[in-house]
């Protein structure tokens, strides 16, 4: 397939990565393992919060904003407070995989669903020339993009957490999560999580709203949130298990704290389901993903691709990485960021131009290094990053590079003359 890119894993980077190699003009094949689009962004829901608003308006800039523009479409609740974080929107879970899925096959995407790809053709050990999926049909590309996450397989789960907890990832359905760089050869590398262990839990649950009291539905329809005291007898403390460090605040141990995106997002980990229904309002809830959120969650970051600034993964000359496949990256803007920037740089290589990296006057290229850099440090494999919170957040704001004015982000990409790079060949 001449002139083709594969893009495998279709959560939010792949989708991303999709549509920004689509936008160029050259063919695309999105493979996904599962029958629906955006992994864990179908119970995701949060975007704009904190300095994610900031990088969301500089892809905008960069020319890659039609996904954020859709999801904005679909928000439920538009400049949200919650504990620790500003001027979020929530997007309803259910609505925007459809407008994802719209707006990719509108763009000329092939999307090709319960295609897992289990084997890479690799006779040279530094360039894919095929992929095969269970049914063991073959897919040629000239460049590929592996955007297949961290989390899971079930085995992970069960080694490094509290077993299956049966989540959106839906292993046990279609097969656990195969990585494409890590069968093409690549030497992987794995979070680092708490005594001597690896990866990271998941970082919320999501309760089926109509299982709880109206007067807490009636709070999160109108407000968009609810933070509802926990009698101390009842608190459960597993901030700490969190990929979401983010979250890691008193606010989230004292208080269930739901936002609403069509369920009830519980921002913790787990929590136990015998006690949860002891707290008023609670007394008939239930848990909608993962289904045994009453003992556990999901893991992740394990297989993170290395790679370059440019998000291609060394050792392979036609392989790209985006998302939590590129780093210790928390959440579905810096999935989507970095998806595009694979997706540009992949369509590039098929034009015969070099990729290229963002710039570290930008918040998104500040991060794609930073990351890198900082993975590579001491200690740095058991941290995460992201623009909402922690480390990274808090780079921005030593930096001066958050803001909420989009005037001044759209004015610092046209000083750097990069206004809708993303769209340039």
């Amino acid at each position: 397939m001449a002139g083709y890119i594969a893009v495998i894993g279709g959560g939010w980077a792949g989708c991303s990565a999709a549509l920004a190699a689509s936008k160029t003009g050259v063919q695309v094949m999105l493979m996904e393992r599962t029958d629906m689009l955006l992994g864990t962004g179908l119970v995701g829901g949060i975007m704009r919060n904190n300095g994610r608003y900031t990088a969301a308006e500089e892809c905008i800039a960069l020319g890659g904003g039609d996904i954020f523009k859709a999801i904005d479409a679909c928000a439920r609740h538009k400049n949200v407070e919650f504990p620790g974080h500003s001027h979020a929107i929530l997007y309803d879970i259910a609505k925007t995989p459809t407008a994802i899925e719209k707006l990719l096959v509108d763009a000329g995407v092939e999307i090709i669903y319960r295609a897992r790809i289990n084997d890479v053709m690799n006779s040279t050990g530094t360039h894919i020339e095929s992929i095969t999926d269970d049914a063991g049909i073959d897919y040629g590309a000239d460049v590929f993009i592996d955007t297949t996450g961290t989390a899971g397989p079930m085995n992970n789960c069960v080694k490094y957490g509290n077993g299956c907890s049966m989540c959106i990832l839906r292993c046990p359905a279609f097969g656990g999560r195969v990585s494409i760089a890590g069968l093409a050869g690549v030497s992987e590398i794995k979070g680092e999580g708490k005594d001597g262990g690896f990866g990271a839990m998941s970082g919320s649950c999501k309760l089926y709203k109509e299982s709880l009291s109206p007067e807490i539905v009636k709070r999160l329809e109108k407000d968009g949130v609810a933070v509802i005291p926990i009698p101390k007898e009842l608190i459960e403390d597993h901030l700490d298990v969190k990929a979401c460090q983010q979250y890691n605040l008193p606010e989230y141990k004292d208080n269930i704290v739901l936002l609403d995106t069509g369920h009830a997002k519980l921002m913790t980990p787990f929590f136990k389901l015998s006690t949860l229904r002891k707290i008023k309002g609670f007394e008939n809830a239930r848990y909608e993903d993962p289904y045994a959120g009453g003992k556990g969650n999901s893991m992740r970051y394990f297989d993170i691709a290395p790679r370059d600034d440019a998000l291609q993964v060394t050792g392979i000359d036609n392989l790209f990485c985006a998302g939590e496949k590129a780093g210790l990256l928390v959440g579905h803007t810096e999935a989507i960021v970095t998806g595009t920037l694979a997706g540009y740089n992949a369509a590039r290589m098929i034009k015969g131009r070099k990729p290229v990296a963002l710039p570290s006057s930008t918040v998104i290229g500040d991060a794609i290094t930073f990351v890198r850099e900082k993975m590579a440090s001491p200690g740095g494999l058991g941290k995460k990053y992201t623009f909402s919170g922690s480390i990274l957040f808090e780079r921005m704001k030593e930096k001066g590079s958050y803001t909420t004015d989009t005037k001044k982000i759209a004015s610092n990409i046209a000083s750097l003359g990069l206004t809708d790079f993303f769209l340039k060949e």
